[in-house]
Formats: structure tokens, sequence, C-alpha cells
């Protein structure tokens, strides 16, 4: 009875872990450039029983050995990064992704990198005065620019007062006005070779845990017609969720959660009647 206690109440755990990660899915279905996160779970150690030899009776079938299951935990969180459907807005600062791609921007003071899909981003002046593209949080986007010698380095996009912003598929920017048309840098993309590297935060941004090499999760990558990575300017990626499939798979995860809490109740049923139970 102890160990079907344990075995319920450990399954019990893993299945309210699931269904806090379905319910934070439904809650963003429509969060711009939000990807699904799926679980991974895995059982515990089996141990094997074996039935004393008066349970080897004749035209019994069943083997003298069999397992016991101690239950699953959850192992990992990691995103589903498959491609939203996209949505026109017209806004020459909307952008969307299309194909395996992440944004990076700048989080803080120290530099700190973080990276999205979501493209909804803004015009904002920086500490010097210069405008330049950011989230709607105010995170700087990253994009590979001339510095004053011409070399390209990384930095902040700026666009110079009169211009307005045109960003090409391959990611190059281009500042357009009535004198002519100069080029701003590009957007710098990054695609995830191992997205379970990525750790969901809040704004609706991934991080790497410290302690993973950045190379080892994400990698800088040009969008080109071979990758089929494109940027899209005056769209937005939409989540990625599919709520019926999310909904179909809360009602089996919460069937599974009662059928637990039932096996639970049982065995503690059982326990009280054994302890009340007199020679």
């Amino acid at each position: 009875m102890n160990a079907s206690m344990i075995n319920a109440m450990v399954s019990m755990n893993a299945l309210q872990q699931k269904l806090d990660l379905i319910s934070d899915n439904i809650a963003n279905v429509n969060t711009v450039g939000y990807k699904k996160k799926e679980a991974t779970f895995e059982d515990l150690l089996n141990n094997v029983k074996r039935q004393p030899e008066a349970f080897n009776l004749p035209g019994r079938l069943s083997p003298l050995n069999f397992n016991q299951g101690w239950g699953a935990r959850m192992t990992m969180v990691q995103p589903n990064l498959a491609q939203g459907p996209m949505k026109a807005t017209d806004l020459a600062t909307d952008l969307a992704i299309e194909g395996n791609a992440l944004f990076e921007v700048v989080v803080d003071d120290a530099g700190t990198r973080a990276y999205t899909r979501n493209g909804s981003f803004q015009l904002t002046l920086n500490a010097n005065g210069d405008t330049i593209l950011a989230t709607d949080e105010g995170y700087p986007v990253v994009a590979n620019v001339p510095d004053a010698d011409g070399n390209i380095v990384e930095g902040n996009l700026v666009i110079p007062e009169g211009y307005t912003l045109r960003v090409n598929a391959d990611g190059t920017v281009q500042g357009i006005s009535s004198d002519g048309t100069i080029n701003l840098g590009s957007i710098k993309l990054l695609q995830a070779s191992r997205p379970a590297g990525l750790t969901a935060v809040a704004d609706n941004l991934f991080t790497i845990a410290e302690g993973i090499n950045v190379d080892d999760v994400v990698q800088q990558i040009v969008p080109s017609l071979d990758n089929r990575i494109a940027l899209r300017q005056g769209y937005l990626e939409q989540s990625n969720v599919e709520l019926t499939d999310e909904m179909t798979e809360l009602i089996s995860v919460q069937r599974a959660y009662q059928l637990a809490a039932r096996a639970l109740s049982s065995s503690d049923t059982m326990l009280g009647l054994a302890n009340t139970m007199r020679s």
C-alpha cells in the first residue's frame, strides 16, 4: 500500500507540472512570437519483485517476477520553435522571421544577451540620444553595423533623423529619405541548434543558463534562399500554440491526474482498514 501511495503521489506531482505547462501555453495563445513549451518525462527506477512459490499454482499463467514502478518525473522543458502564422501589420518596425532563427537583444547595462521571436519592435532613444530599434520593453536589438573606420561590429541599429526604415529579406537595413538611400547595417540573427539549451524567461525572451557554451546552443546565420530563412517587414509572427491540441492534452492530463488521485485515496482507505484490523 505504501508503494502504491508513493507511485500515485509522484505521478500527481509530474502531472501537476504538465498542467502548469499546458496552462502557460494556453495563456499565451495570442502572444506575438510565443513558442509553445514541451515537456519530456522519464520513468523512475523500477524494482523487480518476486511472488512466493505458493503463487505458482496450476492454471495460473502469470510469472512469479514482476516490475514495481515508482511513477515518472519531468526531466526537461524546451521550446517548440516551429513556425507560427504570419499576420500583416504594415508597420515598418514590425519584423517577422521566416524559418529557424532568433533575434538577439541586450537586456541590461552589462551587455547580457537574450533571444526572441517577437518582432514587435519600436523606435526609441538610447542614452546618447540616438534613435534605435528596440523591443516594446526597451531592449535594444543587436545588429551588425559599420563603425567609424568602416569595420563591421555589433551594436545598436541607429536610424538617422529624417530617414525611414527598410529591412530586406536578407536582414540588411537601409535608411530611406528624399535625399537617397543609406546602408545602416544588418540585423543579427541566430539559429538554435539545441533548443533544449534555451530557457524561457520574462518578456517573451529566451536566455542560456550560466555554464553552457553559447556557441553550442545558437550560431549566427545570414538569411538566404539556401537556408530558407528570411525577414518580413510589416509582418508579425503569431504564437505557434494550437488551442485545440492544448485543450485535448489538458483534458487527457486532467483525467490522468484524477486517476492518480483516486489511487492515492484508495491506498489511504486500505491502509486505514489495515490499521483498524485486530487479530
